[in-house]
């Protein structure tokens, strides 16, 4: 790559256009379903947690998040060679999701997605992704990922950053 940044527009996070990289997490399924003598409708297995390596165990977590200036120099992903990670946001707002394929010796080129309000994403194991990017104001989210022994974060720099810009109206 040149020392230009390269841009990438974020496009709308679905199920369809995400599918390779990891799960969405929302109410428009077809796996739900009335419990509680109907007063409650499940929404059943919208991801599967993982957790490997030593003492590998599921762990639930707030993170509070501070937006980040956009356009975002993307400079850095990572990713969690033991266990997924979920995030699942606490206010109905969009966010940044930031994904990349593993091309052996590294991550290949970003692809950058908005949820729409609500949504939450599972990354599994060794997924490159960038960090938590609350577009606009703060934002609160129930993580699910893995905890134990071992080193479960490999952080990757980019030898020149990627410019992650937002579609129109966003």
């Amino acid at each position: 790559m040149s020392g230009e940044m390269k841009r990438i527009v974020a496009r709308p996070l679905t199920r369809e256009n995400f599918a390779e990289f990891g799960e969405v997490i929302d109410t428009n399924c077809d796996t739900h379903y009335p419990i509680n003598a109907g007063k409650c409708e499940r929404y059943h297995a919208l991801a599967r947690a993982e957790a490997a390596g030593p003492d590998g165990h599921v762990i639930i977590n707030i993170f509070k998040g501070t937006p980040y200036p956009f356009p975002l120099k993307l400079s850095m992903v990572e990713r969690h060679p033991f266990g997924s990670q979920a995030f699942i946001p606490l206010s109905p707002r969009p966010y940044l999701v930031v994904v990349c394929h593993d091309i052996g010796d590294g991550p290949g080129e970003p692809h950058a997605f908005v949820t729409a309000p609500g949504q939450g994403v599972n990354y599994p194991r060794n997924l490159w992704h960038g960090v938590l990017t609350p577009i606009g104001e703060d934002q609160d989210f129930v993580v699910v990922d893995r905890g134990g022994t071992g080193p479960n974060l490999e952080e990757f720099h980019f030898s020149h950053p990627y410019e992650i810009v937002l579609p129109e109206g966003c």
